[in-house]
Formats: structure tokens, sequence, C-alpha cells
């Protein structure tokens, strides 16, 4: 069966969180694979709203298994409270697990990330402050906790080693607002929730459930384009976030992977700091603004706005072997006459369809075609064929541009609002 890939192509917040949800009772795990609860996946069940910022999306799904893989880093505070709203709303946890491998957000990770972001002043990079970067410099310089430590007898000590050193490293900033001996108070008592769930080694138990012929979702969290490698660096997040993060956060090998289904939006938005060739500051970047309801879900921070930027993506479904492509938000089109289309850029007066080296040190003019609007609601909508023509030619083109099929498209939050194309 394998392991099919679910990501985003673009800056995140591309609608990854619904699709998941779509597609997980086709699978008998759902896995996520990096990041942490810098990430918010939003699912619309009926008229209730969820935000996931560490659990799988496939949670939702009766006798699907989650799993929360070694390559995420978890805060058990962030973690004990969507526990805790999910209880609530009477969803099973029985088959969310827990890598013994992953790694833990400690509260002085927290303090550490809001001092180093504050004293960079004007170029500051967009973090959510959630500790993620702190986190991953110390997993990479073998100085982290990981979730099989809190089983350990030494396992204060060890916490308490790791926060000496950051408290040392604390000194070097200017001092922030940041209640520490109460954020630990908190972080100690939620390790409670963290060690009522099932902990397993991610890697032995992925591959014996592939042995024995299960088929395994692995879901992505923050875009491509933030890949710690591959993205608009240093504008990005901390860990791998395309295709080969897969391998390396679940402990599965590259030829277990078969298709990789990639998700954008029919425009593009990004949060936070960096590079955006095709970003629209003024009237029309507020209206794709409203429409699309773009605030982060996980820090409600205002989205920058743009059109569809087809370099960009090209370049993405490159590095990630995307087989097959999702269109999230197409309805926030539904009122405009005119759509851009970013076909090339044009740096230093020569055309071009490749990203460079370095976004944000070229001048890059985008090369827009202009395409028509279909002008007309698509709510209701569920049969490709029914699409307006002029949205079926979007998409046509769209494809054509990508030379990847379209096979979903999603034309608003809830489950229902999601067409399947034959």
């Amino acid at each position: 069966m394998g392991v099919d890939v679910l990501l985003g192509l673009q800056w995140g917040d591309e609608g990854k969180g619904k699709i998941v949800d779509y597609l997980a009772d086709k699978y008998d795990i759902v896995a996520r694979f990096q990041g942490g609860p810098n990430a918010g996946h939003t699912i619309v069940i009926g008229d209730k709203k969820f935000v996931l910022h560490t659990i799988p999306s496939g949670v939702f799904r009766e006798n699907i298994v989650n799993v929360i893989g070694n390559g995420v880093v978890i805060d058990p505070i962030t973690l004990e409270k969507e526990l805790n709203t999910l209880k609530g709303e009477n969803v099973s946890l029985a088959n969310l697990l827990v890598a013994k491998k992953a790694h833990l957000i400690l509260p002085s990770h927290r303090n550490l990330d809001a001092a180093s972001e504050a004293a960079k002043g004007k170029l500051k990079i967009g973090s959510t402050l959630k500790g993620i970067g702190p986190t991953y410099m110390d997993k990479t310089g073998r100085n982290g906790l990981r979730v099989g430590d809190i089983f350990r007898e030494d396992f204060l000590e060890r916490y308490q080693n790791l926060k000496n050193k950051h408290v040392d490293l604390l000194k070097l900033y200017p001092p922030i607002e940041f209640d520490l001996e109460k954020e630990e108070q908190q972080w100690m008592q939620s390790l409670e929730a963290l060690k009522a769930l099932k902990t397993i080694d991610c890697s032995y138990f992925l591959n014996q459930q592939l042995s024995a012929g299960k088929s395994i979702l692995a879901e992505g969290a923050q875009g491509s384009m933030l890949d710690i490698d591959f993205g608009t660096y240093p504008y990005v997040t901390s860990s791998n976030t395309m295709t080969a993060g897969v391998c390396i956060g679940l402990g599965i090998a590259p030829n277990k992977i078969n298709n990789v289904l990639g998700i954008t939006k029919a425009y593009c938005t990004r949060v936070g700091s960096g590079p955006f060739p095709t970003e629209l500051e003024g009237e029309v970047g507020e209206e794709l603004r409203k429409l699309g309801h773009e605030f982060g879900a996980t820090t409600g921070r205002p989205r920058r706005c743009g059109w569809i930027d087809i370099p960009q993506l090209k370049y993405t479904i490159m590095i990630n072997g995307v087989t097959s492509l999702a269109i999230t938000k197409l309805d926030i089109l539904n009122t405009f006459a005119e759509i851009n289309v970013a076909e090339n850029y044009m740096i230093n007066g020569e055309p071009t369809e490749d990203l460079p080296y370095d976004l944000q040190s070229k001048e890059i003019l985008p090369l827009y075609t202009t395409k028509k609007g279909w002008m007309s609601d698509l709510e209701g909508i569920t049969d490709y064929n029914s699409l307006p023509q002029v949205a079926k030619d979007y998409l046509t083109y769209l494809e054509k541009q990508l030379g990847v099929p379209i096979d979903y498209v999603s034309t608003g939050p809830a489950r229902r609002s999601l067409i399947i194309k034959d």
C-alpha cells in the first residue's frame, strides 16, 4: 500500500487540514511528520470549527490511527489544550500515538524565541514565538529532550540542565516580559496529559504497519516555501516541510512513498516577513484578505495576499515530486472580473521561470497574464462539470502551466464544499 504524502506548495495556510480530513478515511494511518504548534490546520465539520496545532487532521475519523511523528516538536501545554478541546467534543483519542523520539518544547525555548526575535528589531523573521527554532537548535546541537525522556528517572535533572543552559543564553539578550516560573509550573502539569497517551517507536511501528498491508497518509504542516533548506531562507521554519522530510520525520524509506498531493490556493498568501513576489499591497490585496478571512490560525496575524505564482509553484512541484494537485479557496475569486497569474519573472531585465538563489536580494517583477473571472457564486456545486465554464477554463489553464493534474477543488471551508474531479 505504501505512503502517500499531502503537503502545502506555497508559504503555508493552503487548506491542508480540510483535504486531510476528507482523505483520511481512505487510509489506515495519518501521520504528521514535521513542525510544531506554529502550524494550524482549520477543519470545519457542520457548524463547528476546529484548529489543530499538533494533532494530525485525521483525528475526527473513527478507527483511523493518528501518529505524531518523531520529526514533530511538541509543547505539552499546547497539546493538552488540544486534547481537552477534542475531549469536550467527544472526539475519541484512543488511536492517537506519539513518537518517543519527538522533541519537547520547553518554556525556556519559548522565552529564548521571544527574546531573540525582539532583539532583531527590523530584521525579525516573523517567528510565531512558539519556541520552534530554539527547540530544533537544541535537537541538532544534541542537547534536546525527547518524549521518551519524560519516563526516565533522571528526567528532572536533564530538564534542569537544559533550562540552565537557556537561562545563561537569555543573559545575552535584553530582558523581555516572560514569567518563566509560571510557564514552567503549567508545563510540568501538562506533562501528565502527554504521559497518558500511547508512545511508540515511530519507525518500527509504521514499517510494521506497512508490512502488514496498511496504508499511510503523511501530513505536512507549513508550506514548502518555508523549508529550512529549500525555502526563502532565512525567512523559513526550522524543519524540512517537503516530501523528503517524510522519510526523516517518520523513519520511512524513500521507496515506500507513492503519490504526492500538493495543495495550493487559487491565489497566494504569506504570514510574517520575507520575500513574496506577487504580493498585493493595495485594495486588491485587502479584498483577498477580507474575502478569504486571511488571518493566521495560530497567531491571528493578517496574511499578506497576492496572485498565484506559477514559477514558485513549478519549483515546489519539482522538489516535492508532486503527482496531483488540490486547488483550494477557488470561491474567494468569485467576485473578481479579472484574475492575474504570474507566469514568469523579470530579473535584471531578463525573463526567467526560475526562482533565484536569494529571492529577497533581487528586484523581481512578476510578468502577469490576465484571465477572465467567472463572476458567480460556487456555493453548492459538487460536480466539476457544473462549475462555470470560465472557472473550468482557469483550472485547465493552471493544469497546463503546472504540468500536474488537478484532482480536487475546494469551494469553501466545510467538508461538503469539495469537488472531486473525475
